[in-house]
């Protein structure tokens, strides 16, 4: 398929619906508001078109942005492909679910994501966060560093009031993934979002997930 062609079926799968709930969330136009179950099976289609992804991201429209996230080939993109695309990430949902869900598949997810953690940009800070919330809900605890999980908690706890909007959304998700997905600083993790005024819901979500016996939760794919 061509750019164009792609294009074409993107703006088929348009949803007035979709577009509206987007446009709410940040998106800008370009957009066709296609749902991410309706892109599916031209991503299997297009699966690892490295050349594609790089297309459709560049075209600036969210729908192509997303789908050019569900078909990258991880194994090719370097961590300066992940600088670029997120230098184009103008919304959350572009940092958070595009960027930062794609980057989590690769061999140097976590060593990009503590820069991004240690950048001063509210979107940049966002990816790293989110980043590490993918990983900690798909990859075996084993390749997590106890200590450095740790520190990151205690960081938030110290640093959370100070940051910027975005970033406070993505270190509350963070500290859920540790929660649940991470059994050896559950404890930690319940309890400093008990701790912390701000993180109510998070003590809510983290306790809901252990009565339900699903401490340790991982999940088998990140990308849809």
């Amino acid at each position: 398929m061509t750019l164009n062609e792609v294009m074409t079926a993107l703006e088929a799968l348009h949803s007035d619906r979709m577009m509206k709930y987007y446009i709410n969330q940040g998106a800008k136009e370009p957009l066709f508001g296609a749902a991410t179950g309706a892109m599916k099976p031209l991503a299997k289609q297009l699966k690892n078109d490295q050349e594609m992804a790089e297309a459709l991201y560049a075209t600036g429209n969210y729908d192509a942005m997303y789908l050019a996230g569900m078909i990258a080939n991880v194994s090719v993109m370097q961590p300066e492909d992940f600088d670029r695309w997120l230098e184009s990430a103008y919304f959350y949902m572009i940092s958070d679910f595009i960027v930062a869900v794609t980057l989590s598949e690769t061999t140097f997810a976590q060593e990009v994501a503590d820069r991004y953690i240690k950048s001063t940009g509210d979107l940049v800070q966002s990816a790293g966060w989110s980043t590490y919330e993918w990983l900690l809900g798909s990859r075996k605890d084993i390749e997590f560093d106890v200590d450095k999980i740790k520190r990151y908690l205690e960081h938030i706890s110290k640093t959370y009031a100070l940051k910027p909007d975005h970033t406070q959304k993505a270190m509350r998700r963070f500290v859920t993934a540790v929660g649940v997905s991470f059994e050896p600083l559950h404890e930690s993790a319940l309890e400093m979002a008990h701790f912390i005024p701000a993180f109510g819901e998070v003590a809510k979500a983290i306790e809901k997930e252990a009565a339900k016996g699903r401490i340790g939760f991982k999940r088998k794919h990140v990308r849809c």
